[in-house]
């Protein structure tokens, strides 16, 4: 049987990271909602030019708008193995989904929000290449600057510290109820800490009763 699952946590928890090791390790085809969205609006779909009206007047976008996109995307994989990131957003949208098919399992990315905050406002970019700088992790060589034209590092509004508090809560007020509706479920398992390569093997060996790990094939092969 195909898997079929949904990875969940709030800005900043790592959820980039770790689904692209889920690819990698398990093949899986990973669909996100946002990727979805802005190849949508690039491409001026019916559903581009759409969404793009509710975000530029900075709303949400209907569950019916981002169930269609989604739905219409997943038709198109009914062969694969996949892992759904960013939605779905509202329990809504979790209901419309199960019409259509069955989840097996949501990885929630359980990370305390004071850790996120600090790993969000450490982030500085430089706007011209698009380099990202951390100060805790991988910080410019001077603080503030880029290292490899000197000129000066921005915050991005999202990770401005009352930007990111807000982010935060209104996760929290938008998902939390998705993750009591797959808790009830049974399908909802959490992975608690801090830092997302003590959380991964975890996750890794979770994974691992579903799917076999497709790295090590190709890394048995001889070339």
């Amino acid at each position: 049987p195909l898997l079929r699952a949904v990875i969940m946590g709030p800005p900043g928890s790592g959820k980039g990271t770790v689904s692209s090791r889920i690819i990698k390790h398990f093949g899986v085809k990973h669909v996100s909602s946002g990727d979805l969205l802005r190849n949508n609006m690039q491409k001026k779909t019916e559903v581009g030019i759409l969404a793009k009206t509710y975000i530029d007047q900075g709303q949400l976008i209907p569950d019916d708008i981002m169930t269609q996109l989604m739905l219409d995307e997943l038709k198109g994989l009914d062969q694969y193995n996949w892992l759904l990131d960013g939605f779905p957003r509202t329990v809504a949208q979790a209901e419309a989904l199960d019409k259509e098919c069955h989840i097996d399992t949501v990885i929630d990315l359980d990370v305390p929000f004071e850790t996120i905050k600090c790993r969000l406002t450490a982030r500085w970019i430089h706007p011209a290449s698009g380099r990202v700088y951390n100060l805790e992790f991988s910080p410019p060589k001077v603080q503030g600057i880029d290292d490899v034209t000197g000129e000066p590092l921005v915050q991005r509004d999202d990770d401005k510290p009352q930007t990111v508090s807000k982010r935060l809560q209104a996760y929290d007020a938008q998902t939390k109820p998705v993750l009591e509706y797959y808790r009830k479920k049974g399908l909802l398992k959490s992975f608690s800490g801090t830092e997302t390569n003590k959380i991964w093997p975890h996750i890794h060996a979770f994974l691992q009763t579903k799917l076999p790990d497709v790295s090590q094939k190709d890394a048995a092969i001889p070339r």
